[in-house]
């Protein structure tokens, strides 16, 4: 058996990703993505959660393990959402700086802080996700 070629993976990786995001609202502002996560994560929604972010991301959960990528994170959310959480926040203006953004969600006991990527088809994804800065 030959392996792949890395640009079939990729190019595989690339439809997988656009298909998650057809299958959910796609954010397409900056401060959606607070409203989808809250949503998302309120309605026990893994595959919704991960589909924010970029295939690359980081995200610092629990406090001080960062977790690389979609994959990652999409277990860190599993084992979150098992628990049943709610969530609720007040999403705040995004600051912009051409494609990227910084986000902030406060909650009671915290506030969150991330940035966010547009993408090429003008959808904003979190590539960077620290869920609570005030801690």
């Amino acid at each position: 058996m030959q392996p792949i070629p890395t640009d079939k993976i990729d190019k595989v990786s690339s439809v997988t990703q656009a298909l998650s995001m057809s299958e959910h609202e796609r954010a397409t502002e900056p401060e959606h993505l607070g409203r989808l996560f809250m949503e998302r994560g309120n309605a026990g929604d893994v595959e919704g959660l991960t589909a924010l972010y970029e295939p690359n991301a980081v995200l610092e959960f629990p406090r001080g393990k960062v977790t690389v990528g979609k994959q990652a994170i999409r277990r860190v959310y599993e084992e979150l959402l098992a628990k049943k959480p709610k969530f609720e926040g007040n999403v705040e203006p995004a600051l912009r700086n051409g494609d990227f953004a910084l986000t902030s969600t406060r909650f009671t006991g915290g506030a969150t802080a991330e940035v966010a990527h547009r993408q090429p088809d003008g959808a904003w994804l979190w590539i960077i996700d620290q869920p609570n800065v005030l801690r």
